[in-house]
This record gives structure tokens, C-alpha cells and sequence, in this order.
């Protein structure tokens, strides 16, 4: 890596808003270190590399306490200053809480909340040192209401727009910015993932996460404390559901986020042969 370039962390840095920001970063002139718990990443490397950028590749999964551990011991072996951050990483899973596996909720909460504040307290403290430094944490428009059939993921989100703001106004005059990344629905592998594909939400138009990450790699730069990134439909939902009551906000996610009843009687299904399995005495 070239020592004279600053140096960036990206989580989720495999593919979707992570791999677009990593970009965006490597063509601004950052080196990086890299991080996903899939194969992809070396591939993300080697395409950064041809960019200009000097990258460090950490396959791991930050959903469990090592694989945080791993990733900020590769920062520490480069022997550099962190200039920015992107705690990025997360995962969600669609459906009614009861239908879906517990172990698919711990790790939404694993990944997305543990795993930031975890990440978030061993690299903010060098950027405080230093007297600068960027972060960003990845959240969304969801966090700004009650999410039923994906009520643990936009509390996850919740929770983490609240943590950086706080972080934010605790830093205040320490030259370390945070910033709050709030796409909304964007064109990446989460909706196939979570199981939401065939949801109204799933199903809508969404944004590139090229735009996303431009418009968030900016308000990163300016160390502004929030944006709602994406098209201008995002940003004026960002605007129009903030006052809203919850009561009314959780009546338009329901409406967006349940799935056909062909597809939750699955769910359920699926859910009660997993508690057969798992009966005491089995």
C-alpha cells in the first residue's frame, strides 16, 4: 500500500451499498481494507486494485465476536491511521416474528448491532488520538418505523441511527465526524435474501446503490450527521414519514413488508418442524 494515501474500512464491502462505497472510495484515492464473510471479497480486492488502490482483504464473519477481532487486528497490521470507517455490514430476514427461526433473529442483532458498536469501540479511539477521522454507519428510512413481518431488522436499524447519533454529539470537538447512511429500499441481493422478494416492497422500484454511495461518500466528507440517500422519492419519504405517528407508519410497513399467505403458511411450517427438533428429550 502507498503509506501517503489515506486509509479506509469497509464492511459489507461485497457486493451492494458496501462494494459501491468501496468504490467510490477507491476512486477518490484511499487504499482499503476490505471485509465480507463471502469469497466475493477477494474478487471486490482485485477489482479495487485496478482502481489505483492499495487493499488488505479480510474474509470474516462479523456476526460472531472473532470475526471482528479478525478484521481489526488486518487495520492494525497495516500500521496506518484509519481515516474513515463504513460500518456497513448487515443482514435481514422478512416475515412474522413467530414464523421466522430465533437463530435468524440473533443474527440480525449479532450482525448489525453488536457487531458495530463492537467495531465502532476498537477503531474510534485511534481516530480520536489522531484528531480526526470519518464514520459512518450504515442504517436506513426502515429505522424510522416499526417494521412488522421485519420488526427485529428496523429495530436493528433504530438502534443504530440512535447510536450514531449519539457518538456524534459525543465527539463533538475531537475532529472525528458520524455520519448516518439512510437509503431506502435499494437494488442489491437484501430483499432475495431476507425473503422478501414477492413483498410489495420487494417488488417496488428501487435505487442504485452507485447513487447511494455517492451521495453518502459526500455527506461522509462534510461530516454532515445524516442523509437519506437514493432517488428523490427516497429522500421525500426520509421527509414525509419522520413526523408521522407510529401507529400509521407500522400500518404503511405492513402493508409493504407482509408476505402472501402462500408464503408465511411455508414460513410457519418450516418454523414448527425446527421446535419438533428441538423438543426437550430429543
Amino acid at each position: 500500500m502507498d503509506t501517503v494515501k489515506p486509509l479506509a474500512v469497509v464492511t459489507g464491502a461485497s457486493s451492494g451499498i458496501g462494494l459501491a462505497l468501496a468504490r467510490v472510495f477507491a476512486g477518490r484515492g484511499f487504499d482499503l481494507v476490505v471485509c465480507a464473510e463471502d469469497a466475493a471479497v477477494t474478487a471486490v480486492a482485485d477489482e479495487l486494485r485496478d482502481l489505483g488502490a492499495g487493499v488488505v482483504a479480510v474474509r470474516a464473519d462479523l456476526a460472531v465476536y472473532d470475526g471482528v477481532e479478525q478484521l481489526y487486528a488486518a487495520v492494525l497490521a497495516t500500521g496506518r491511521p484509519v481515516a474513515a470507517a463504513v460500518l456497513n455490514a448487515g443482514v435481514g430476514a422478512g416475515g412474522a416474528f413467530t414464523d421466522v427461526d430465533l437463530a435468524d433473529h440473533a443474527r440480525i442483532i449479532d450482525l448489525n448491532v453488536s457487531s458495530t458498536v463492537h467495531l465502532a469501540h476498537r477503531l474510534l479511539p485511534g481516530m480520536i488520538a489522531a484528531g480526526a477521522g470519518r464514520l459512518m454507519i450504515t442504517s436506513s428510512v426502515a429505522s424510522m418505523a416499526p417494521g412488522p413481518f421485519q420488526s427485529v431488522y428496523n429495530a436493528s436499524k433504530s438502534f443504530l441511527q440512535s447510536f450514531a447519533q449519539a457518538l456524534r454529539e459525543e465527539l463533538r470537538g475531537t475532529g472525528v465526524t458520524v455520519t448516518v447512511l439512510m437509503p431506502g429500499p435499494t437494488r442489491t441481493a437484501f430483499f432475495r435474501r431476507a425473503g422478501m422478494a414477492g413483498t410489495r416492497l420487494g417488488r417496488m422500484v428501487k435505487d442504485d446503490p452507485a447513487v447511494v454511495a455517492e451521495q453518502g461518500f459526500a455527506a461522509l466528507r462534510r461530516g454532515r450527521g445524516r442523509v437519506t440517500a437514493g432517488s428523490a422519492a427516497t429522500r421525500v419519504l426520509g421527509t414525509v414519514v419522520k413526523p408521522l405517528p407510529d401507529r400509521l407508519t407500522a400500518l404503511g410497513q405492513r402493508f409493504l413488508s407482509e408476505p402472501r399467505p402462500r408464503a408465511r403458511n411455508r414460513n410457519r411450517t418450516r418454523n414448527n418442524r425446527n421446535l419438533t427438533r428441538t423438543r426437550p428429550g430429543t
